[in-house]
């Protein structure tokens, strides 16, 4: 695949550089104003994790309270709550060489509300990320494979050996080696997500197969199908509280300037098509791949809910609860990671996507606090997974301060 400079793409796009364009209206999402690719400069700016000190935590809106569930974990990626009230919480790291690839269990085990236990689960893994417990299995999506193992509730440690039931392609570019998993709501299917391999297929679409995808399969890894694609990073996911709707929230691509493209949250419909690498929110063709598919340019389904260039949106969950004010109930909250491809830093939070009559609105604020000095470039730390607890309250992964923070609705 031939790939143009940034030079040329910005000399051939110099006249249109200061345009304003809009989304075509192709099916589902509604259209927004995008500017024009490169109408600012590529730009690379990286934070610096500096550590939550004892007397900073994040902030949450008036009338909840924001407490540390657990501090001195190795890359706290994601959290999974057992049927039984286990939280399990997934280690890993894009550093390979420094990855703790461990799920640690955590149980309150005096119901008292307090996690009073705190043992490895699992260890040896591969880049762990996704969990699910299905029909007496402990799955785990490695950044390989997703692997089984026999479980029954109430167990601290897995010591016996896992059966791999689904090779996944391993590596890839920037955070791109997460896995997730969930199954429907009978557990007759699972679904597992699956990053792009690069940024815009710049080595070759051909290095690209099964990613960029949810994957179907059934709870043996067998009957493997698309179930749907062109979605550059999809790594949250969750069923729309009374429907059999599945929610993805996802990282688009880079390098197209600070307002390009558009991180989104979207519901998933079956065989539909997202876009990449060749178009972005509907048929807008990505210039750096110009007039090489004009046909899946043309169907590129239009997401539901932008959530901001480059800030990195990872977790989401919905609020199925009723413990949380009402506004928040069947609403969507979503992590944040945070730019490093913007001048102004975007993300760093987690946010709140309300619902009316099964429609979304628009994003709003919900744990911020995260960013320390912007002038300095400094951050106490990154919120990635948000998890309900069947308390009501919720859970937040900071990877990069170690922490899982707990947010509850009162004082």
């Amino acid at each position: 695949m031939k790939k143009l400079s940034f030079l040329l793409c910005t000399a051939l796009l110099a006249t249109a550089s200061q345009a304003q364009k809009k989304t075509k209206p192709v099916k589902q999402g509604k259209t927004i104003d995008l500017p024009a690719p490169y109408a600012t400069e590529s730009t690379k700016r990286n934070s610096k994790v500096i550590g939550w000190p004892a007397d900073k935590k994040p902030v949450a809106p008036a009338g909840f309270t924001v407490t540390r569930f657990a501090t001195d974990l190795k890359n706290p990626r994601w959290i999974y709550q057992a049927p039984n009230g286990d939280i399990f919480v997934s280690e890993a790291s894009t550093n390979r060489s420094k990855s703790a690839n461990q799920i640690t269990l955590f149980r309150d085990t005096n119901k008292d509300g307090i996690p009073d236990m705190r043992e490895v689960f699992l260890k040896d893994l591969n880049q762990p990320f996704g969990m699910l417990i299905l029909n007496n299995y402990f799955y785990v999506a490695n950044t390989d494979g997703v692997f089984r193992y026999p479980y029954k509730t109430g167990d601290k440690q897995i010591t016996a050996a896992p059966e791999k039931i689904m090779e996944l392609p391993a590596g890839g570019y920037n955070n791109h080696w997460t896995r997730n998993i969930i199954s429907n709501k009978q557990g007759t299917k699972l679904y597992v997500s699956v990053g792009s391999g690069s940024n815009v297929a710049e080595h070759g679409i051909e290095h690209e197969k099964r990613r960029a995808n949810i994957l179907e399969i059934n709870p043996d890894g067998s009957g493997e199908r698309v179930y749907a694609a062109g979605l550059r990073n999809p790594v949250g996911m969750d069923w729309q509280p009374g429907t059999q709707i599945l929610w993805t929230a996802v990282n688009e691509r880079d390098n197209l300037g600070d307002d390009l493209v558009p991180d989104y949250m979207t519901s998933v419909k079956e065989g539909g098509f997202y876009g990449w690498p060749y178009a972005y929110f509907g048929a807008n063709e990505d210039p750096r791949l110009k007039g090489q598919r004009p046909d899946l340019v043309q169907k590129t389904l239009v997401p539901d809910v932008p959530l901001g260039a480059h800030t990195a949106s990872l977790g989401l969950a919905f609020y199925t609860q009723k413990v949380f004010p009402a506004k928040y109930h069947n609403g969507a909250f979503i992590g944040q990671h945070g730019s490093w491809n913007r001048s102004v830093f975007s993300g760093y939070k987690v946010v709140f996507v309300p619902f009316k009559n099964g429609a979304p609105g628009e994003p709003e604020d919900f744990l911020t606090g995260f960013m320390a000095d912007e002038s300095k470039n400094e951050v106490y730390g990154r919120p990635v997974c948000v998890t309900l607890l069947n308390d009501g309250s919720l859970l937040v992964t900071d990877d990069s301060g170690n922490t899982i923070w707990q947010v509850k609705a009162g004082k």
